[in-house]
């Protein structure tokens, strides 16, 4: 929102200056992004009156012009505007002047001919775009007086950013509704009395989308002029504001829409056929917009139309067709309240942004419609004349926003903002905000919310009121205190960063994936899930919530395989989200694997990984748990190769799941070699086994090795529970250091050679012990496993 600081004075005036008066606002809630001056650094520039102009005699582009407004008298001024001629007032740079640009003007000779100063243009003085000829001002302006003084242009223009939230303050009025409050100073716009109609003339409207336009006002005005010309105030005031002058009808609808912040539209009304419609746009429908631009209308456009034809896009822009031109007599003024959920995003939707969707998107006051209509009546008349009809109301009550109560407990002040403030500043702040005071029962206040202020609905809302008028500046820094207990950390539990860094120091490298995947990655990983649908996804990409992190690491595999990078070891932790009669998060920490074993170099081997290399790492984090057994047992995953998968057990709950990508997926994935993957549950993995002394026996060891010949599909796990239970409490430790499948033995049998190490914490033990206990694995392993001595 960009203001003139001289209009804003009309309204409401404190004592401050343009940058006090910034700063405040800033502290208040509306940050001012910058304060410009209104025009370009000139001086030396008056009113002048042109009152011969002759051809010059050697020039057939130049004038000699003699000009009234010099203080001696009048002067000879060669001029090549095309637009000069006697009789016109323009801005008359004396001999001196210094325009913009640091440049002055001298007394100066043309073709033979003096010339004592410069007639200028809008874009010589900074004041408009302009450049075709020279500024004609107007017929009443006084001759010889400063152009400054004359326009005032010692004036300062403030830009405000708004939050969204503060749409009230997208016009004059919001804003010196705003300065008024913060200064207690009364609040005068300019008289806005209601018209009366001398016509009986209006226009049916028909509400067929009430939810979306629950109120419109409408207004016939007959026999304009609409080649009048806008007054200069007017222009002026449009241009400090950042809009240029187009001509008197969209000019003042424009002049109302930054007083009051309310957009309005003008239709020609003999291209209306019939009555107004408001609706939503059906399939196949065009509109040829005010900018030129034809549009297919999408369903779901908010339309003005009438009984034939789309008029305007509703609260965006009107229609080319219905517009306002040099012929047009009679004109339809409308001004409406829109849902801001019909128009938001719709503008942006069409590659648009105007100022009135701006404003509609974000809430206009859904009572200022008459008002607004009224005071363009009234500036219309002033300067096109006419004669105007009633003032035309259709509103659909039920659809309207409902009214808003608020209720403020005086303790809540207190408690809230860390100040006491007095109950009777309380209730004026807020009164002088605009809301009613309804009900009070001596502990609390309630009040009324006015129409203008869609952003308070709650109590907290009334408190960030009161701590910004209050000011935040008066409210005490207070420091906190409170009793900081030391939480005793338990011994057990495994931190999550030491996991992470276990992996990094094995070359892993961290992956941030999105917490939400595709359908089709989400069908490809888990098929038996139906994941969460997001409701408002970013892209179809990214619809549904993951159910595993498996998907997200496969992305960023093919994401490093495309930038030639052959070797990928990485992992995540992050939430999976499982869907159920309630939605559960799980916290878990997957990881990937692919390409060579080593980092390429002279001395590493061209061997690419395997499950084995993949099942260390997991180990490697397993083993901050301490002492405690995991499992690793034959599995099934729909993601993983069904003979090389294992899942992870401790004390039969299921932790997670390592082993290859499934060949199906790799080739969908198109993947060139095999990638290796674990997903671990961190809430499944439990607590670590504490460390605990055992005395270390000073008696020797004795090892013993076996060969035994199994079959190939005994798993090596089981046979190393059933033997180190057979050998009894003195085996210390159980190793398998060769498995051998090959000639010599059968093809659906292996060798397994493991090492057995006994000792006794108290004593040295014999041979009759040690073969008793080693015969007895051999008899256990012979009896589950069908294992014989090779």
């Amino acid at each position: 929102m960009k203001f003139s600081n001289a209009w804003l004075r009309e309204w409401v005036s404190p004592q401050l200056t343009a940058q006090e008066l910034a700063d405040q606002i800033t502290m208040a809630g509306l940050e001012v992004d910058g304060i410009e001056k209104v025009a370009g650094d000139f001086s030396g520039v008056v009113v002048g009156e042109i009152l011969a102009c002759e051809q010059h005699p050697d020039a057939d582009k130049l004038r000699v012009c003699t000009v009234a407004g010099h203080p001696e008298g009048e002067m000879q001024v060669v001029c090549g505007a095309p637009n000069a001629r006697a009789g016109i007032k323009i801005p008359f740079a004396l001999v001196g002047a210094k325009l913009p640009g640091d440049f002055k003007i001298k007394k100066a000779k043309l073709r033979g001919v003096e010339s004592f100063g410069m007639l200028c243009a809008q874009t010589e003085l900074e004041l408009g775009e302009d450049s075709d000829g020279i500024w004609e001002l107007p017929s009443d302006a006084s001759t010889g007086q400063d152009l400054r003084e004359y326009l005032g242009l010692e004036d300062e223009a403030i830009e405000v950013d708004l939050t969204p939230n503060r749409s009230d303050c997208l016009g004059i009025a919001g804003i010196a509704r705003e300065v008024g409050v913060l200064n207690r100073c009364a609040v005068q716009g300019p008289d806005m009395a209601p018209v009366a109609a001398k016509l009986d003339d209006s226009v049916p409207v028909s509400l067929m989308a009430g939810e979306a336009c629950p109120r419109y006002v409408g207004r016939v005005i007959r026999n304009i002029d609409v080649k009048a010309e806008t007054p200069l105030w007017m222009q002026e005031r449009l241009r400090r504001s950042g809009l240029r002058s187009i001509d008197p009808v969209v000019d003042v609808t424009n002049y109302v829409l930054l007083e009051l912040g309310q957009p309005m539209h003008a239709f020609d009304l003999a291209k209306l056929d019939g009555g107004i419609k408001v609706r939503f746009a059906e399939n196949g429908e065009k509109l040829t917009l005010l900018d030129g631009q034809e549009v297919e209308l999408k369903e779901g456009t908010l339309l003005i139309a009438d009984e034939k034809k789309p008029l305007a896009m509703a609260g965006i822009m009107g229609g080319e067709e219905s517009a306002v031109s040099d012929q047009t007599r009679d004109i339809f003024l409308e001004s409406a309240f829109f849902n801001p959920l019909a128009i938001a995003g719709k503008a942006r939707s069409y590659g648009l942004h105007t100022d009135s969707s701006h404003r509609f998107e974000r809430g206009v006051d859904y009572r200022l419609q008459e008002q607004a209509v009224e005071r363009a009546t009234q500036l219309l008349l002033d300067i096109v004349g006419g004669e105007p009809g009633p003032v035309h109301l259709r509103e659909l009550e039920e659809a309207m926003p409902a009214e808003r109560h608020i209720t403020l407990r005086s303790a809540r002040v207190a408690s809230g903002l860390g100040v006491q403030i007095a109950d009777d500043e309380i209730v004026d702040i807020l009164t002088r905000l605009g809301l009613q005071k309804i009900g009070e029962d001596g502990e609390s206040w309630t009040f009324l919310v006015p129409s203008f202020r869609f952003d308070l609905a709650i109590e907290a809302d009334l408190l960030e009121e009161l701590a910004r008028v209050y000011g935040y500046n008066r409210i005490p820094s207070v420091s906190f205190t409170a009793a900081l207990d030391i939480v005793p950390q338990k011994e057990s539990l495994v931190d999550q960063e030491a996991l992470e860094q276990t992996l990094l120091a094995r070359g892993y490298h961290e992956a941030i994936t999105f917490s939400f995947i595709d359908r089709d990655s989400a069908a490809l990983f888990d098929p038996k899930a139906e994941p969460v649908a997001l409701q408002n996804p970013i892209s179809a990409d990214l619809a549904v919530m993951r159910t595993s992190l498996m998907p997200g690491l496969c992305k960023a595999l093919q994401y490093n395989l495309n930038r030639q990078q052959s070797r990928v070891r990485l992992f995540e932790t992050g939430l999976r989200f499982v869907p159920g009669e309630e939605l559960r998060q799980e916290p878990m920490i997957a990881g990937l694997i692919y390409g060579g074993r080593q980092g390429e170099s002279w001395t590493g081997g061209k061997d690419v990984v395997d499950f084995y290399d993949i099942k260390g790492d997991v180990e490697a984090l397993l083993a901050h748990f301490g002492e405690v057994e995991f499992q690793f047992q034959a599995g099934e995953h729909s993601a993983l190769h069904p003979g090389q998968t294992a899942r992870i057990t401790r004390d039969g709950r299921d932790l997670g799941v390592v082993g290859a990508l499934h060949p199906q997926l790799q080739k969908k994935l198109e993947l060139p070699k095999t990638a290796y993957l674990f997903e671990l549950s961190l809430e499944a993995l439990g607590e670590a086994a504490l460390p605990a002394f055992e005395p270390l026996s000073r008696f020797p060891e004795v090892r013993r090795d076996l060969a035994l010949l199994i079959d190939a599909d005994v798993p090596a796990a089981s046979m190393v529970e059933t033997a180190a239970e057979a050998a009894g409490e003195t085996l210390t430790d159980l190793k398998i250091f060769d498995v051998y499948q090959g000639k010599g033995i059968d093809f659906n049998r292996k060798s397994v050679a493991m090492g057995l190490t006994f000792q006794h914490p108290s004593r040295t033990l014999n041979d009759d012990e040690i073969n008793a206990a080693v015969d007895a694995v051999v008899k256990q392993l012979e009896q589950k496993y069908n294992a014989s001595l090779r």
